[in-house]
C-alpha cells in the first residue's frame, strides 16, 4: 500500500521508537524509507561571548550527521535499503522543510515520534510532529511518546 516512506529523526528517544517502528513498517509494506535529518541554526549575538557560532553549527550538523549514521544501520542491519538526508533550516520551521521533503521525495507516508508535551509544556513548545500533521497533505503515523 505504502511505497515511499520518510522518517524524520531528532536523535531522542522517542524518535528511536519511531525509527523501530518504521523498521517494522517498512519490511511489511515492502516500501523505499529515507530518514532525514533537520538541524536547526542557533546563533547567539553576545559580544562578549566566547561562543564560535562557526564551530557550534559545525557540531550541530556533525552530531546530525551521527544521529543519520546510526539510523542508517540499524535499517541496514534489518536487511533494508535506506536513504539518508540532513537539512539545514535555515531560519524556516523545521516542519515545513519536513513537509517540503516529503513532497521532494515522493513520499506517502511519514512516520515521525511525537514528544508527549501536555498542558503548559505543550502551549509554549507546541511540537513539530502536531505542525507535520496540520501541514501535510500525505498520512502521518504518530508514534507517541512518553
Amino acid at each position: 500500500m505504502y511505497q515511499r516512506v520518510l522518517v524524520p529523526v531528532d536523535g531522542s528517544p522517542i524518535a528511536s521508537d519511531a525509527l523501530r517502528q518504521a523498521i517494522q513498517f517498512v519490511q511489511e509494506q515492502g516500501a523505499q524509507v529515507e530518514v532525514l535529518m533537520v538541524v536547526e541554526d542557533f546563533l547567539f549575538f553576545d559580544d562578549n561571548s566566547e561562543l564560535d557560532n562557526v564551530a557550534l553549527a559545525a557540531a550541530i550538523k556533525c552530531t546530525g550527521e551521527k544521529i543519520l549514521s546510526a539510523a542508517k544501520e540499524r535499517f541496514q542491519q534489518a536487511g533494508i535499503t535506506v536513504e539518508t538526508k540532513l537539512l539545514e533550516a535555515k531560519g524556516d520551521r523545521v516542519a515545513s522543510v519536513i513537509v517540503a521533503e516529503a513532497k521532494n521525495y515522493q513520499a506517502d507516508l511519514i512516520i515521525i515520534g511525537t514528544h508527549g508535551l501536555s498542558g503548559f509544556s505543550h502551549i509554549l513548545l507546541g511540537s513539530v510532529a502536531e505542525a507535520v500533521v496540520r501541514m501535510a497533505d500525505i498520512p502521518i503515523l504518530l508514534i507517541r511518546g512518553g
